[in-house]
């Protein structure tokens, strides 16, 4: 890379970093396999509201020293972003914090195949005390866990592992079978004191079936979801957003509601105008216009 080069992706990257989304609100998080660090740059500057460099499921055993330093060095180097790291019971798990403990660049870690809160807090207290956690929830005992790993000291935000619960449970790839374990990780972060759980990716390339998932996460109460390419961060953006319409409703209810003094009239009101004040705060917070 030539000087020019450098000074360009700087100024670059410095642009996108100011229009971040911050990872408590993040609707789109891109995963991205630890081995493609052509690709790192590209990721950061795209549309995904965070940035996942996966050192767990997407490496070889044989290649995990080898992805974990493209990781580091990327980061030493200006990049900026969230890594996944392996689960407490792996042998990569000790020299992944060890090795990403006060790295520059370093947002947080997703923590592969979370069972216990044990897990998050020993992940914690390794990196030092400062770095936000993610449990990436995959198992049976990981979703009836939800709970104490929310409580446990660390714990940023929950995502769900829908693939590995999969495999774990037999269950199948429909919206009635994940209604659970979903359902589990919203009730959990709201315990927890958490923002809304990110949910598991879409698998393909079809923005129908994306929207689809999508949809049926949002309407399960979770605010985020694990993305596998680059042109998945806008249709979930999208997706995980207020729609203009209902930015529409909560501005003239809110209006409405301040016009007549801000006196709760009957037992409806209370949940209308929590519902309101919600979508404004996300629509200033996307840039959502009411229609």
């Amino acid at each position: 890379m030539t000087v020019t080069d450098s000074t360009d992706l700087t100024a670059r990257r410095a642009v996108r970093e100011k229009t971040r989304v911050a990872p408590d609100y993040a609707r789109s998080w891109l995963l991205l396999s630890a081995m493609r660090a052509d690709a790192f740059d590209d990721a950061q500057l795209s549309r995904a509201d965070q940035i996942l460099l996966d050192c767990e499921d997407a490496i070889d055993d044989s290649l995990k020293d080898e992805a974990r330093t493209r990781v580091i060095e990327w980061l030493h180097g200006g990049g900026t972003g969230w890594v996944r790291i392996n689960d407490r019971t792996s042998p990569a798990w000790a020299d992944d914090v060890a090795q990403l403990r006060d790295v520059e660049g370093l947002a947080g870690v997703m923590l592969a195949k979370t069972e216990s809160a044990d897990d998050v807090i020993d992940t914690a207290q390794r990196l030092g005390g400062e770095v936000p956690v993610i449990p990436l929830v995959e198992s049976a005992l990981g979703i009836e866990e939800a709970v104490n790993i929310a409580r446990a000291r660390g714990t940023f935000r929950l995502a769900f592992g829908s693939g590995d619960y999969r495999r774990d449970t037999g269950a199948a790839n429909e919206p009635i079978a994940m209604a659970y374990p979903r359902t589990r990780l919203v009730l959990a972060s709201r315990i927890g004191g958490l923002p809304g759980p990110v949910d598991g990716p879409t698998v393909g390339s079809a923005h129908a079936l994306l929207r689809e998932q999508s949809a049926d996460a949002v309407a399960l109460g979770m605010t985020g979801k694990l993305c596998l390419d680059l042109e998945q961060p806008a249709v979930i953006n999208e997706c995980f957003s207020p729609s203009p319409s209902d930015v529409a409703w909560a501005v003239d209810f809110l209006a409405e509601f301040e016009a007549a003094g801000g006196v709760i009239r009957d037992g409806s009101d209370k949940p209308r105008l929590a519902r309101a004040q919600v979508i404004r705060s996300r629509a200033e917070l996307f840039n959502i216009n009411p229609s």
